[in-house]
């Protein structure tokens, strides 16, 4: 398959797909920070995913103007347009013309102005000890399978396996509020774009799960 990794210049999902045997693309206006230069489209997405060459997308929308961590600032972006910017941008995602689409979020309100995510997930239910609330919506495709100790795991399921670790820690403030240790570790001038990286975890299971629902459809389809 001809697969694109919007909005991603780590390649972290890139690679997994890779792994697989597709063809898969990042694309991002930032040059990759992976190590294949080859595999990245650098350069404006929407010509990219609106081409008519893709089977599959998996999508990573800039979050900074909808994600709910930044509400306080909500009413700024409102007046100068960055939130509608970021509204606007993330339905030119969801409504590209590609069979098979995926896009990754944090909670915010995209939730409400386009539609409640068709799951929402944690890098601990794949294998990595944090937290950090993550949502998917999807086309066409189904939820990722994740199983926690003592689920019942059905014969012949090939992603029946046990991958729920310990969430890891957590700091609690003088507020109260709590917080992932690993997301206020992530601090400075580069904390967005640390906390936005995808773990480990989470980009195998939707490279691998993902091919494997699209390989039975189309199995299913001849």
């Amino acid at each position: 398959m001809k697969i694109l990794l919007a909005c991603e210049e780590s390649q972290a999902v890139c690679k997994e797909f890779r792994a697989l045997g597709h063809e898969a693309y990042s694309c991002d206006i930032l040059p990759t920070s992976g190590d294949n230069p080859e595999w990245h489209i650098q350069g404006d997405l929407t010509d990219v995913m609106y081409s008519g060459e893709w089977d599959m997308m998996v999508a990573f929308p800039p979050c900074t103007h909808l994600a709910v961590s930044g509400a306080k600032h909500f009413k700024h972006k409102r007046e100068d347009g960055r939130q509608k910017e970021g509204i606007d941008f993330f339905l030119e995602v969801a409504n590209a013309p590609i069979e098979f689409i995926a896009i990754e979020n944090p909670v915010g309100i995209m939730s409400t102005l386009y539609r409640k995510p068709d799951q929402i997930i944690h890098p601990y239910y794949f294998g990595d000890p944090y937290s950090k609330k993550t949502c998917l919506w999807l086309k066409n495709l189904e939820p990722l399978k994740h199983y926690r100790p003592g689920d019942q795991l059905e014969i012949g399921d090939p992603f029946a396996k046990i991958t729920h670790v310990d969430p890891g820690e957590y700091v609690t403030f003088s507020s109260g509020k709590r917080m992932p240790k690993w997301y206020n570790d992530a601090s400075g001038k580069n904390a967005g774009h640390l906390r936005s990286k995808t773990f480990p975890g989470i980009a195998k299971a939707i490279a691998e799960q993902f091919t494997y629902q699209v390989e039975s459809s189309f199995s299913k389809a001849v």
